[in-house]
């Protein structure tokens, strides 16, 4: 028997062989057959959590199974890459990021797909920010405090990261070239490893994600200076912004994206995007996003890929300043 799936397939070669538009041969009630979400990191990580989050309700809006895939390497690269070889049909969806389509370009030498070319793009799905914070035994209780004390130690600071690349240690040097303090990027192997070096003393601050350190600094482990984006956190509206706290121009975003093999029919495209639409306004959705570290977002596609080309020129500089490279 001929899947339902094959038969749309089948129509919209048949379609393009006789010169119309795939848009044309595309039957309006897609999905008819579960959807693949690939997200190019590993299980139990904010952009799995919040992509299954997002599976779960776009499952229940549109009437089919949305599987979770997790295709890990390269930095989101290689999971990156299989949605770019997949069939433009609406059956397989990136979960990407800041770093797979804003970032990695300017760090890895053979990226193996062009993040502006190869997709088209759905909506925006998620948002968070970075937390600068420091150990709760370190003088400082603001970042003007944390300045002055850096620039009086002889050997200068360090700043810890779970790895070359990532936007701690990226923010880490955007920070050190706004400022002008000596700093010292140390690279671990994870946030297991850099967290309780920060903790312990052996780093002397961080700028990472804001979800990552939520529990600790509820729990006093570590000390929150100021978080990176344009407005105090809900979750944490006592703790200033980097702009209050003194540092210009220091506005630091992670953030994932629904994308899709280029090609995808313009009717699917758009669907999918009125579904996350309508999910990302649900107050339950929003609480469970922030419950998580994270906002509900949503945009159109030509919204999300102005962005994202808009977050490439910021990013393609803070890597030149870093001169962080990726085999």
């Amino acid at each position: 028997m001929i899947s339902r799936r094959l038969l749309v397939r089948a129509t919209a070669a048949s379609a393009a062989a006789l010169g119309f538009p795939a848009t044309f041969a595309q039957t309006t009630n897609w999905p008819e057959a579960p959807v693949k979400i690939i997200v190019p990191f590993t299980a139990g990580g904010a952009s799995d959590i919040l992509t299954r989050a997002l599976a779960e309700k776009l499952q229940a809006r549109l009437g089919q199974n949305f599987v979770v895939d997790n295709r890990t390497g390269a930095g989101g690269n290689i999971g990156m890459q299989a949605v770019r070889g997949a069939a433009p049909d609406g059956y397989t969806i990136a979960s990407a990021t800041i770093g797979t389509l804003s970032i990695n370009q300017f760090l890895f030498a053979n990226l193996g797909y062009d993040p502006a070319k190869d997709f088209d793009y759905v909506s925006m799905i998620w948002q968070n920010c970075n937390v600068f914070v420091v150990a709760p035994q370190h003088p400082a209780k603001t970042v003007q405090e944390f300045l002055a004390w850096a620039r009086k130690q002889p050997k200068g600071v360090s700043y810890g990261s779970a790895g070359v690349g990532t936007t701690p240690h990226l923010s880490g040097e955007l920070f050190r070239a706004r400022t002008g303090i000596q700093a010292v990027h140390i690279p671990y192997r994870g946030a297991a490893q850099s967290m309780p070096a920060l903790m312990a003393g052996d780093t002397d601050f961080a700028i990472d994600n804001i979800a990552s350190y939520t529990p600790l600094i509820k729990a006093g482990k570590v000390r929150a200076l100021a978080v990176t984006a344009s407005e105090r956190w809900p979750t944490m509206a006592e703790v200033p912004t980097m702009a209050e706290a003194g540092v210009l121009d220091f506005i630091i975003t992670s953030w994932g994206a629904f994308v899709v093999p280029k090609g995808t029919p313009t009717s699917v495209v758009d669907k999918l995007s009125a579904a996350i639409k309508a999910i990302a306004a649900e107050p339950a959705m929003q609480q469970r996003f922030l419950d998580t570290g994270a906002r509900t977002i949503a945009t159109t596609p030509k919204e999300t890929v102005a962005f994202a080309e808009r977050e490439r020129v910021k990013w393609k500089e803070v890597v030149q300043i870093s001169g962080a490279k990726m085999e």
